[in-house]
């Protein structure tokens, strides 16, 4: 029997649906929508259309959007200042560093001169460190949508095993940690890990993110795990993941689509983490 879908559009949907009405409370309370600055520096294109796609989300659900762009040639001081200006910006609830910066630009460094209160996508050093403590804070946005997912589908994750596949700093790492706090018990992998399909095939929970097309096979597949596909792979047929979907969906108990499974959750969680930034400024919830 083929594995129940996963359908991450139709979550992230309600999710903005919800987003909307709380915004528009929001406005009503203080007469001033949240607010998302996002900087763009150079011109890479998948950057140009993420960013595009960020702005529109934000205009649909009533965030504010502030779109900075800047030459490929923008000097660390430059973009320093206006990362400072945007900081201490009341109308500016959020302020997100598109990646990859150009040039000798760190992409480290630079995106953890955001200020932790606005830290929307989660990823400064301070923000990882209140995740890895428990505390509240903002979560960084994929892996969030993660767990969204899997709440939607029902995964009991108390007590299951959980393999993250991948260790980034960007999304392995806090997907592990959120899974630990949700009281899975966690196993990260990586390029070494000693018989990997060995060590996938015991998951109850199965989250793939390195990058590889359709590495994930059926045969790395507990019957009737949970299956997420974070991989996204441009082939000549199209978009892939990093799971064997077809053949895996035979084998699995619920599976997400590449794409249309964890992709639209991204943004809905950037829109959510902004409303959360907003609220948390007002004095509303507490945050760090």
């Amino acid at each position: 029997m083929s594995a129940r879908l996963i359908d991450g559009r139709a979550v992230a949907a309600t999710l903005r649906a919800e987003l909307a009405s709380d915004v528009a409370a929001f406005i009503a309370r203080h007469g001033r929508p949240p607010g998302l600055a996002t900087v763009l520096v150079g011109e890479d294109p998948g950057s140009t259309v993420y960013v595009g796609m960020k702005h529109r989300e934000c205009e649909a659900i009533g965030i504010a959007s502030f779109d900075h762009r800047l030459a490929a040639d923008t000097s660390e001081s430059e973009l320093v200042e206006l990362i400072e200006r945007l900081n201490a910006d009341p109308a500016v609830s959020g302020v997100l560093i598109q990646l990859p910066l150009p040039g000798e630009l760190d992409g480290v460094k630079l995106p953890g001169l955001v200020d932790v209160a606005k830290d929307v996508d989660g990823l400064t050093a301070l923000s990882a460190g209140l995740l890895a403590l428990g505390r509240p804070g903002l979560r960084p946005c994929t892996p969030s949508g993660v767990m969204i997912l899997l709440e939607s589908a029902g995964v009991l994750l108390e007590g299951a095993q959980a393999v993250v596949v991948g260790r980034s700093n960007l999304f392995g790492k806090p997907m592990a940690q959120l899974l630990l706090g949700a009281n899975a018990t966690v196993t990260m992998c990586h390029s070494r890990t000693r018989d990997l399909a060995a060590v996938c095939a015991r998951a109850d929970v199965l989250i793939a993110a390195v990058g590889h097309p359709k590495m994930v096979t059926a045969d790395w597949v507990k019957p009737g795990a949970t299956v997420i596909d974070v991989g996204v792979n441009r082939l000549e047929g199209g978009l892939v993941g990093d799971v064997d979907f077809e053949a895996v969906r035979e084998r699995a108990g619920a599976i997400t689509p590449v794409p249309g499974g964890v992709g639209p959750m991204t943004i809905a969680c950037l829109l959510r983490n902004t409303v959360l930034a907003a609220q948390a400024a007002a004095g509303e919830l507490r945050l760090a």
